[in-house]
């Protein structure tokens, strides 16, 4: 009788990873590199001059990838989220008859 060998995959359940960027932090830089090609275009079509949309463009990008790495660092996968979700919740409930309460 043959005897079967079966890998084990570890990595189920788990957020996707690339580079350090978690979950949809991937998504965000990839919209973000893709509207900054965008702009470039705009810019060269306007007329200005390339070396300095380049420029602009290289500078945007910089900040671009910082920031959603700091925001990946900071919130992780699902921190972001429970963080506007904190924020839309209300301070205090006022309630001004005991009606809801006797039904």
């Amino acid at each position: 009788m043959a005897v079967s060998v079966y890998q084990i995959n570890k990595g189920i359940n788990k957020s996707i990873e690339f580079k350090g960027l978690k979950a949809q932090y991937i998504w965000y830089l990839g919209g973000g590199v893709v509207s900054l090609m965008i702009v470039f275009a705009v810019l060269y079509i306007i007329g200005i001059p390339s070396i300095i949309c380049i420029g602009f463009i290289g500078i945007s990008g910089t900040i671009l990838v910082v920031k959603i790495y700091k925001m990946s660092n900071t919130y992780g996968e699902h921190g972001m989220m429970k963080s506007i979700a904190r924020k839309q919740l209300p301070k205090n409930i006022k309630v001004h008859s005991r009606y809801i309460f006797i039904k």
